[in-house]
C-alpha cells in the first residue's frame, strides 16, 4: 500500500469506474445560494527543503528571478521550510566560511545525500531579505529526529529575532510518524513523539517565549495528528494543525501513473474513508486551523512523465480548490532542485524555469479571497470536476475537465463572452501549458476543450 495516500478520495470519487474514450454527454450544473469557506488571501504556497540553507545565496534579495517567480504565484504567500533534510541540518550563528555544498537541494528523495548541512545566521538574513522582496511568510521546520533541543532553541533565538514578523510559526520534527524503525525504537508511537515534542517546545519557549508553533507536520498516520490536537489546548503558542499529501507514490512504483493520479484505486480510497471526519475532528479538538504544510503528485521526487505534464497542472489546481473547499487555509507544494514535480525548477546560474504545476498554483490563486457556493455536476464522469466561488456580487464557475474528450456543460445562467483557461496540447505535454482568455458564446451551454480547465464569469 502507498504509505501517503492518507487523503486519496480528495483526488477523485472513491467507487468511479475508469473513464471510457467515448463522447461524454452534457452534464448540468446547479448552484446553491449557501456561502461556504473563503479561501485565504495566503492560501497559496510552496515547500522547500531546510537543505537548501546550507546555500545562503539561494533565497537571498539578490535572487532576481526566484522573487519575480515567487511574485507571479501570490503577492503574499507562504513559504514553508522543512522536508526530510531538515531532520539532518545543524544550525551556528557563524557565518559560512567553505563554499556551499551545492546550489540546489531537492525535493528530498531515498537517494539524496543529506549529511552535514548546516543553516547559517548569513542564510537567514537572506532568507528575511528574499521574503521581504516576495512579502510572503515562513512556516520553519526544525531538527526534532536527529537533533537536540539545545541546538534547536539556539536556531529558533536566531530565526524569532531575523525573520521577525515574517515567521508564521515553528514546526518540531518532519514527519514524526515516520520516525518509527528509521530514529526511534519500532515501539516509537503518538504518546513518545508528544512528550520529545514537549520537551524540545520548552527548551524553545525558555529562549524565545512568544514564540508560536504549528504541527504535527505528519505524512499519514492520524493518531499523531488526533493526539496533537488534542494537547494543542494546553499550548496557547500552538496556532496551526498541519500535515502532508501525496496523491500517490512512490515514484519507482509503476501503479504510479496519470491513471491513478486522476482517478486512484477504488479499493484504497475506500480504505481511507475515515480520514476526512478524523482531520475534521481534531479540528475542532484543537479549535486551531489546518494547513497542507507538504505535499505533491507522487512522493520520492515526483513521476517523469506524470509529475511534469499538465495533467499534474490540472491535478494541482483541481486539489487546491477542494482543499480550499473543505476549509483548509493553506496548501504548500513541495519542490526545489529539479524534481519531477516542482513548481519551478533549475538553479540561478543555469535559469529557473516554470514547470507544469507552477501554471496549476497560478489557476488556482485567481480565487484567493472569493467564498465557495455549494455546487453539483448533474451527469457528470470522475474526470470533471466544478466548484462555484463569489465575490460580492459576482459568481465565478470553474470546472476541470481531465477527460481526452470534450464535454457539454449547463450552466445555470449565460457567462460572459470572455472565460480564462488553464490548458496545453495534451495531458502529456511538458510544454506549451498556459493560462489564456477565450472568447466563449453566451449561451447557457457551453463546451469545455479535453483536458482544460476554465473558469466562467457568469451573467
Amino acid at each position: 500500500m502507498n504509505r501517503r495516500r492518507f487523503l486519496a478520495t480528495l483526488a477523485a470519487t472513491a467507487t468511479a469506474p475508469r473513464l471510457a474514450l467515448a463522447q461524454t454527454p452534457t452534464v448540468t450544473l446547479t448552484i446553491d445560494t449557501t456561502p461556504g469557506p473563503t479561501i485565504p488571501a495566503d492560501f497559496t504556497g510552496l515547500s522547500y527543503e531546510a537543505a537548501q540553507l546550507a546555500n545562503p545565496a539561494f533565497f537571498s534579495a539578490q535572487n532576481h528571478q526566484l522573487i519575480e517567480l515567487f511574485r507571479g504565484l501570490s503577492p503574499n504567500g507562504n513559504l514553508r521550510i522543512g522536508g526530510g533534510s531538515s531532520e539532518f541540518t545543524t544550525y551556528s550563528d557563524a557565518d559560512p566560511t567553505t563554499p556551499p555544498p551545492f546550489e540546489v537541494f531537492g525535493p528530498d528523495t531515498s537517494k539524496t545525500v543529506k549529511h552535514g548541512t548546516t543553516t547559517t545566521a548569513l542564510a537567514l538574513r537572506n532568507l528575511r531579505a528574499f521574503l521581504d522582496a516576495t512579502n510572503w511568510s515562513c512556516l520553519y521546520g526544525l531538527n526534532l529526529g536527529q537533533g537536540t533541543k539545545e541546538n534547536a532553541a539556539a536556531e529558533a533565538v536566531a530565526v524569532h529575532r531575523i525573520l521577525g514578523p515574517r515567521l508564521l510559526a515553528f514546526q518540531i520534527g518532519n514527519e514524526p510518524d515516520s520516525f518509527r524503525n528509521r530514529y526511534r525504537p519500532a515501539t516509537y508511537g503518538p504518546a513518545d513523539f508528544l512528550k520529545e515534542w514537549n520537551t524540545f517546545h520548552d527548551a524553545i519557549v525558555d529562549t524565545t517565549p512568544t514564540a508560536k508553533f504549528a504541527g504535527p507536520d505528519i505524512s499519514n498516520k492520524l493518531p499523531y495528528l488526533t493526539a496533537f490536537a488534542a494537547e494543542a489546548p494546553l499550548h496557547p503558542d500552538i496556532i496551526l494543525l498541519t500535515a502532508h499529501y501525496y496523491a500517490m507514490g512512490p515514484a519507482h512504483s509503476p501503479d504510479a501513473t496519470l491513471d491513478q493520479l486522476f482517478d486512484p484505486d477504488p479499493k484504497l480510497a475506500t480504505l481511507h474513508l475515515h480520514n476526512l471526519p478524523v482531520i475534521e475532528d481534531a479540528i475542532r479538538a484543537a479549535h486551531l486551523p489546518f494547513r497542507m504544510s507538504e505535499g505533491n503528485s507522487c512522493w520520492d521526487g515526483g513521476k517523469p512523465g506524470v509529475s511534469d505534464t499538465l495533467a499534474s497542472a490540472l491535478w494541482c489546481a483541481d486539489t487546491m480548490l477542494r482543499f480550499a473547499q473543505m476549509g483548509w487555509v493553506g496548501v504548500n507544494l513541495h519542490g526545489g532542485g529539479n524534481g519531477f514535480y516542482t513548481p519551478i525548477a533549475g538553479a540561478p546560474s543555469t535559469g529557473l524555469t516554470k514547470r507544469p504545476e507552477y501554471f496549476g498554483i497560478q489557476f488556482a490563486q485567481l480565487f484567493t479571497g472569493a467564498t465557495f457556493l455549494p455546487t453539483k455536476l448533474i451527469g457528470s464522469t470522475p474526470r470533471v470536476t466544478a466548484y462555484t466561488l463569489k465575490r460580492n456580487h459576482h459568481r465565478q464557475v470553474v470546472v476541470f475537465n481531465k477527460d481526452v474528450n470534450p464535454i457539454s456543460i449547463t450552466l445555470p445562467t449565460r457567462p460572459q463572452s470572455h472565460a480564462q483557461t488553464l490548458t496545453g496540447p495534451s495531458l502529456e505535454s511538458k510544454e506549451g501549458i498556459s493560462l489564456s482568455p477565450i472568447k466563449v458564446p453566451r449561451e447557457r451551454t457551453v463546451t469545455v476543450p479535453a483536458h482544460t480547465a476554465v473558469v466562467y464569469d457568469l451573467a
